[in-house]
């Protein structure tokens, strides 16, 4: 019997999640912070941290398929993977905000260590 296989659905289809966390990576990466809800934090930090790594490792085709927009593609290769050469793993740290005031849902900050 096929379970869950590790992943959020979030109530979206796979290309809107592909679409969806590829642009919250590129917002991170770019910014090196991020708020949103609890959830798809916690799967963007999955992502994140899988880009990092990849671009640590020189992995330039791996990081093209998640990020787009070549400014966030050039910092990631230029300024955030030798920032992180030395440390094994661990790029990201969810910070939890609170609920949001109109539907109480949980938000947390994503942001880069």
């Amino acid at each position: 019997m096929i379970r869950n296989l590790g992943t959020r659905k979030l109530s979206r289809t796979g290309s809107h999640r592909r679409a969806m966390f590829s642009n919250m990576a590129s917002s991170l990466l770019l910014h090196e912070k991020v708020s949103t809800t609890l959830p798809k934090a916690k799967e963007l930090r999955r992502v994140v941290e899988r880009v990092i790594a990849d671009a640590k490792n020189g992995r330039h085709v791996e990081v093209r398929r998640v990020i787009k927009d070549k400014a966030v593609y050039h910092k990631v290769f230029d300024v955030i993977a030798p920032r992180y050469k030395e440390r094994p793993g661990g790029f990201t740290r969810i910070l939890k905000l609170g609920a949001r005031k109109g539907d109480a849902a949980e938000v947390a900050m994503v942001k880069l260590v």
